[in-house]
């Protein structure tokens, strides 16, 4: 493909769009990043995305007409199955389905990190962060050795995950430490993605003060 046939429409703050950019990362794809606002989205945009949400991959076909992609774990999974590099899903059928049961799993470990993020006093963040450390805790007793989910290969279900924990290395160490509380397996994990050259690059160098800024104006209580 050349430098054109690929463009992830983006925002620079998405975590979803992140998962994408992760993966095309990791294949080594050359791509073009389109960033637009979300508060306003442009109409070409709305004609091409049905959910009116990033991210959403053009890809252009040898006639030349692009087909359009939508949902970050369907590009994903499109990406590992037509491009080059390292698979990103184990060859085994049923180890394959228990990757996609984790990344599955995300979604709604996603709200309750978020729900935790956001909350606008102590009381309503202690218990989001319960919740969340809950969830993660099913997580942990899934992990090995490590560094990445699956061991030593780096996989979907670590580009998925990765956006989620990105957060917790901007906020404040003593809000973000207890949540990871007696998860050894967990904050390894969190530490070997952070490290990841695909999982850095997947943001811009700016992306910390944007997410702080963020926090802010959404009233944050983590953010005051």
């Amino acid at each position: 493909m050349t430098d054109t046939d690929l463009t992830l429409i983006s925002h620079p703050l998405c975590p979803f769009v992140q998962r994408a950019a992760i993966v095309l990362l990791e294949k080594g794809v050359p791509f073009e990043r389109v960033n637009i606002d979300l508060s306003v989205k442009p109409d070409w945009f709305l004609a091409l995305s049905p959910t009116g949400k990033v991210p959403v991959l053009k890809v252009r076909q040898p006639n030349g007409e692009e087909a359009i992609l939508f949902e970050s774990v369907v590009i994903c999974e499109y990406l590992n199955e037509t491009q080059g590099g390292a698979a990103m899903y184990p060859d085994d059928a049923l180890l394959r389905a228990r990757h996609r049961a984790w990344i599955e799993f995300a979604t709604q470990t996603f709200t309750e990190g978020w729900q935790f993020l956001h909350a606008k006093d102590m009381a309503t963040a202690d218990a989001r962060r319960a919740t969340f450390h809950d969830r993660l805790s099913k997580i942990e007793a899934e992990l090995g050795d490590g560094p990445y989910f699956a061991g030593a290969d780096f996989g979907l279900v670590d580009a998925v995950y990765a956006p989620l924990f990105r957060y917790f290395g901007i906020i404040d160490p003593a809000m973000a430490d207890p949540t990871f509380a007696g998860l050894p397996r967990l904050t390894a994990w969190r530490a070997a993605l952070a490290e990841r050259p695909s999982v850095r690059n997947a943001v811009i160098d700016t992306y910390p003060d944007l997410f702080r800024d963020h926090l802010r104006q959404q009233g944050a209580m983590i953010a005051a």
